[in-house]
């Protein structure tokens, strides 16, 4: 009789260790994304932007030049977290901002997350003479058309003045539009990204 029980009890254990673990994954899911909105709330987002609606939504594809004349979609980083910020040359908030973003780009993994830097300016002189020893970042440019300030890709993701910046997900979607600059390198902001990455 005892050498039966000895076999049934790891059995029920066993049982009991399998049903504890899939509960747990399923409960895994929802408590990550509680922790990336917890941890994003912090970088003060806007819940909604003119040209997007209501976020999170799905962020529009774009194609645009980096410096060395090759095209350059969003959808070509597709499985990454993208950190689109959208500036100009002759913004001075934008500058104030630059070092934390070219932090964020240097320290990140480039096959978790890349920062897209739309630049809303006329040619590349103007660019290369802002960033004079080059960036971490990918620079794609953004010519604006007529009287506008701002090119038809930030149009586009209803961007008026700069600095602004959307983080896009590994999945496409505009998840957290933000208003004016952030410093990168707080604590808030990589809690937020990281999380984000390991969705």
């Amino acid at each position: 009789m005892t050498s039966l029980k000895k076999p049934i009890l790891l059995v029920v254990a066993v049982a009991i260790t399998a049903l504890l673990g899939i509960e747990y994954l399923r409960l895994l899911r929802p408590a990550q994304a509680r922790e990336v909105a917890a941890a994003c709330r912090g970088l003060r987002p806007s819940s909604q932007n003119r040209a997007l609606g209501s976020l999170p939504t799905k962020a529009p594809d774009f194609t645009a030049q980096d410096h060395t004349g090759r095209m350059v979609s969003l959808s070509d980083f597709r499985g990454k977290v993208v950190v689109l910020r959208f500036w100009a040359s002759w913004c001075s908030t934008c500058k104030a901002e630059q070092p934390s973003l070219e932090e964020l780009a240097a320290e990140a993994d480039p096959d978790d997350m890349v920062v897209l830097a739309i630049a809303s300016d006329p040619d590349w002189d103007k660019v290369r003479a802002k960033l004079p020893e080059g960036s971490n970042t990918t620079v794609l440019l953004d010519p604006p058309t007529g009287d506008s300030a701002v090119g038809p890709i930030a149009a586009a993701y209803g961007v008026e003045k700069v600095p602004e910046t959307i983080v896009v997900d590994r999945d496409g979607i505009a998840r957290y539009y933000l208003i004016n600059k952030r410093d990168w390198t707080s604590g808030v902001a990589q809690t937020c990204l990281r999380s984000l990455v390991d969705e």
